[in-house]
């Protein structure tokens, strides 16, 4: 074990990554971080790949401790992040010092939080992803006292001067709010809910206490199905929206099994995804009704605004000499510095 950080307040937190992509084909659910877009984000400012394993957070109190010197990210929800004791900014890369300890406090308005480490760490997998899996047992839930190995240690950067942070990206990070608008595409059975399918845009639904990564369940309003044919098991995509019965809409996230016999009304978009695995319990939401290209569309701005922040990350940490020589000692003086 090298260097490991030492879990001291887990709260409730495991380590994953972005999912089990080839878990559907062997009847597993594909699971990983319900919010994609911030883990992503995390390990790309951390000087990760996108799918290397990360910490998952969710709603209490985390508290770790380096034992060498280390680089971290943390994104997602709004929260009070301390090292050393200092209050520091989330969505920037931050630097550990050895002994010091990483605080999470008060996550508000959002659910989860994502912590990436420099290097990531050695853990097991299984079909390629280490995320955690409660049906059949598999995956890394950590514990009060957990020693996590690190891979990567690195000295702390810093302004030579004034000891000011070199990282000051300009990335803008998302906003959270207690009230979602989700959009989504048509389902392949909507037509079967006749006139009463636009009650699904109609209403607000509230975030049940009994939501989890399985999925969310919603109290509201129903569409009422207005045929009585058998729906027959079969395959259900992530963020398929259910009406198992007339208590409550199934919107089913990652964490969803493969196939399912309620009828499908509408399917959550992928970024929709992530802002959903942010809703709290009480948070409210409201359906807006897109079209497959509009997601699509979407979908590809997400992704641009993360290769942005990946060349910016890459330029800076190649100048820093983050995992590489540095190269800003060897830049000219700027006129008038």
């Amino acid at each position: 074990m090298n260097n490991p950080l030492i879990v001291e307040q887990a709260g409730n937190s495991v380590i994953t990554d972005l999912g089990r992509t080839r878990g559907p084909a062997f009847g597993l659910p594909v699971n990983g971080a319900l919010d994609q877009f911030s883990a992503k984000a995390a390990n790309i400012l951390a000087g990760n790949p996108d799918n290397d394993p990360l910490l998952e957070i969710t709603a209490l109190d985390f508290r770790m401790r380096a034992t060498s010197d280390l680089l971290i990210a943390v994104t997602g929800a709004p929260l009070h992040l301390t090292v050393g004791g200092r209050e520091t900014p989330c969505w920037e890369p931050v630097s550990v010092r050895a002994g010091e300890t990483v605080a999470i406090r008060r996550i508000t308005t959002g659910l989860r939080a994502y912590i990436a480490v420099h290097g990531s760490f050695p853990v097991p997998v299984l079909l390629g992803s280490c995320a955690p899996d409660t049906v059949i047992g598999f995956g890394l839930r950590l514990a009060n006292g957990t020693a996590l190995p690190t891979a990567a240690s690195l000295p702390p950067v810093s302004q030579p001067h004034f000891g000011l942070p070199l990282y000051r990206l300009g990335f803008a990070a998302p906003q959270f709010r207690d009230h979602l608008v989700i959009d989504v595409t048509d389902g392949p059975d909507v037509t079967e809910f006749g006139a009463t399918a636009e009650l699904l845009y109609q209403s607000t639904y509230t975030v049940s206490p009994r939501s989890n990564h399985i999925g969310l369940r919603l109290g509201g309003l129903l569409p009422e199905r207005q045929t009585t044919a058998e729906v027959l098991s079969r395959g259900v995509p992530v963020g398929a929206i259910e009406v198992p019965s007339r208590d409550e809409l199934l919107l089913l996230h990652r964490g969803r099994g493969v196939t399912a016999g309620y009828p499908v009304l509408a399917v959550a978009t992928t970024r929709a995804l992530d802002l959903l695995g942010q809703a709290r319990p009480g948070h409210t939401i409201t359906f807006r009704k897109t079209t497959v290209a509009e997601a699509t569309a979407t979908h590809r701005a997400a992704c641009l605004e993360l290769e942005r922040l990946r060349g910016t990350v890459q330029t800076v940490f190649g100048l820093l000499g983050v995992g590489t020589n540095a190269g800003w000692r060897e830049l000219p003086a700027a006129a008038g510095i």
